[in-house]
């Protein structure tokens, strides 16, 4: 059988809400004739996979020091010794003068173990007497009737687990690619294809497309990862290594936004100033740096060994020894 061990008091929290309790109401059409009990065990309702229970002490639990108040618990019904199951956990009762609910719970949210030497937990001074018999309180009714109600939410372990990384100034992360034969180059893209970080990659420019402008992108190939966050810098080299066309992107890329860049890097007719020296021997050179990139790994994490609970050790009888003879 079951232990039943009370707790020691904890700090609660108490508030009003409008939205009825989620999982399960106990409706008592007579709560003067269940003062009668000392105490009322609910009929067994579902949540998060697992059965519970209300217990009620309608004069309070003498055994919790709670004369005077309303007790009132949660129980888990048929758990093994060896299991544990976390909660969280709200109990109400019913304002029915203003239709809300008055809510109470552990502060700060406090996880509660249940498991097969602690099936029950809950707050002993939940109400006090006078205060929920108090008619303007809208506890009870003319007719005594009042609700309570119960939602529980186990702490499951996370189904998964996602790492992320932002990797500062990756090795290699440089690369270009050269443009031969400029003076004869037409509007057709040319690209460079690169690995960094294991990700495939490729850098693109757009030469002469509206006869105005030089474009330049850069974008991730197959990206496996839902987004990938990237901090570039698009150039366009000198020989003179006096002057330097240059842009910085930080954006998250994805499969439907796989690539980045500008339309407009460059004018052409800055471009081909033969004072700036970006066109040298009829050679362009565009090159990116990746300065960051993120790393991503989604992760099942193993299940998490259950705590042993000792079983319960039979109490121990006195041996009274036998009378010896007069």
């Amino acid at each position: 059988m079951a232990m039943i061990c009370f707790a020691t008091a904890r700090e609660t929290v108490k508030y009003k809400r409008a939205l009825p309790p989620a999982h399960f109401s106990l409706n008592i059409e007579s709560f003067e004739a269940l003062s009668t009990l000392d105490k009322y065990d609910s009929g067994v309702f579902k949540a998060a996979g697992h059965d519970w229970r209300l217990s009620l002490y309608p004069k309070g639990n003498k055994d919790d020091n709670s004369s005077g108040y309303i007790s009132l618990y949660l129980s888990i019904k048929d758990i093994p010794l060896n299991k544990t199951v976390d909660v969280t956990y709200k109990l109400f009762v019913h304002d029915k003068s203003r239709n809300n609910y008055l809510t109470i719970q552990d502060a700060d949210e406090a996880i509660s173990s249940f498991h097969g030497a602690k099936t029950q937990h809950g707050f002993p001074r939940f109400l006090s007497l006078k205060e929920f018999e108090k008619r303007s309180n809208g506890y009870l009714d003319e007719k005594s009737s009042c609700t309570f109600g119960a939602e529980v939410f186990v702490i499951q372990p996370a189904e998964m687990e996602e790492s992320l990384t932002l990797i500062r100034h990756p090795t290699p992360n440089q690369f270009s690619l050269e443009i031969e034969n400029w003076s004869k180059v037409g509007t057709d893209p040319r690209s460079y294809n690169f690995d960094c970080e294991d990700r495939k990659w490729k850098l693109t420019v757009y030469p002469k497309v509206d006869g105005k402008s030089l474009s330049v992108y850069l974008k991730v190939e197959d990206p496996t990862e839902k987004q990938i966050y990237a901090d570039f810098k698009l150039r366009v080299l000198d020989g003179l290594k006096k002057n330097l066309k240059e842009k910085r992107f930080k954006c998250w890329l994805s499969a439907s936004h796989p690539e980045e860049g500008d339309a407009d890097f460059m004018l052409l007719k800055d471009l081909e100033k033969l004072a700036k020296g970006f066109i040298e021997n009829d050679t362009l050179v565009v090159q990116v740096q990746i300065c960051v990139v993120s790393s991503k790994q989604c992760v099942v994490p193993s299940p998490a060994k259950q705590p042993v609970v000792p079983p319960r050790q039979p109490s121990q009888q006195p041996v009274v020894p036998p009378r010896q003879p007069v």
